[in-house]
Parts: C-alpha cells; sequence; structure tokens
C-alpha cells in the first residue's frame, strides 16, 4: 500500500472527526483544508501541493491561530482565546516538532559557517542558510533572533 499524502491524511482525519462530532477539530482541519486548496488554485493554473508545500500552508495557519489567540487575550476575550488554542493543537498535530533552542543555536551556527558571514550585513545569506536546514521546525522570529546573537557575537 503506499503512503498516504499529508492532504489526505488531513482528509481522512477531518472525515474521522465530523463522525466523532468533534466540532473543534472538524472545524480546524476544515479551515486548514480550506487554505490549503486555496493555495492550490492560486497563481496561473491550478496544482497539487507536496507534502513540503502542504506543512507550510498548516505552519502559516497555526501561527494565524497563536497571533489571534494572543491578541483575544490582550483584548480580553479569553474564551475566544482558548477556542483558538484549541484549534492551534489540532494543526500542531501536523506540523514537526519544534526545535529547542540548544538545537536551534547548533543549526544557525553550521548555517553562519556554511556561509562565511563575519558580522550583520550577511544575515540575509545567513537567514536563508538557516531556514533551509530549520525547514519549519522553528518560528522564522526565533530563527532571526538566533542569528542576531549569533553574528553579534561575531
Amino acid at each position: 500500500m503506499t503512503e498516504q499524502t499529508l492532504k489526505a491524511t488531513v482528509q481522512s482525519d477531518l472525515h474521522d472527526a465530523m463522525r466523532a462530532r468533534d466540532k473543534v477539530r472538524s472545524g480546524a482541519l476544515r479551515m486548514a483544508l480550506t487554505s490549503i486548496t486555496n493555495e492550490e488554485v492560486a497563481g496561473k493554473e491550478a496544482r497539487e501541493l507536496s507534502d513540503d508545500e502542504v506543512l507550510k500552508v498548516l505552519a502559516k495557519e497555526a501561527k494565524k491561530r497563536k497571533e489571534a489567540a494572543t491578541a483575544y487575550r490582550d483584548a480580553g476575550h479569553p474564551e475566544r482565546a482558548e477556542a483558538e488554542e484549541a484549534e492551534l493543537a489540532v494543526l500542531e498535530a501536523y506540523l514537526p516538532a519544534q526545535l529547542g533552542d540548544a538545537e536551534l543555536e547548533a543549526l544557525v551556527s553550521q548555517a553562519v559557517t556554511e556561509t562565511g558571514a563575519t558580522g550583520m550585513p550577511q544575515m540575509g545569506q545567513v537567514m536563508k542558510a538557516a531556514q533551509a536546514l530549520v525547514a519549519g521546525r522553528a518560528d522564522g522570529g526565533r530563527v532571526a533572533a538566533a542569528v542576531k546573537a549569533a553574528l553579534s557575537g561575531r
């Protein structure tokens, strides 16, 4: 039997959630599938997304939930924040495990070494190399902070 694509996995999990009448899970998966479909039909012609592209879409959706939860909490709406966090938990199940600080620092120092960067003017080059090494396992803000710390220490 062939391995199922990530999109197909999300679709089958949506069907299971609907059968179980799990509103939070089915709602989060519906929104994720909508985003995946929108990405597939964006541009000049429709295409099937690879698993890596689907992961990027899911990471973007998870980031939206995280930001919305923070905004709701800051605005004094804890019940809405909890709903966003519940959806975030559903989406995080499909994302790769996030890197710890030590692992992130090791990958960033590897990127600095590979690019031969000596200071802040080369931050763009290091970010590009670091993002390739991190491959969605850490938020871009965390990667940028680690790159800045590594380059300012040189």
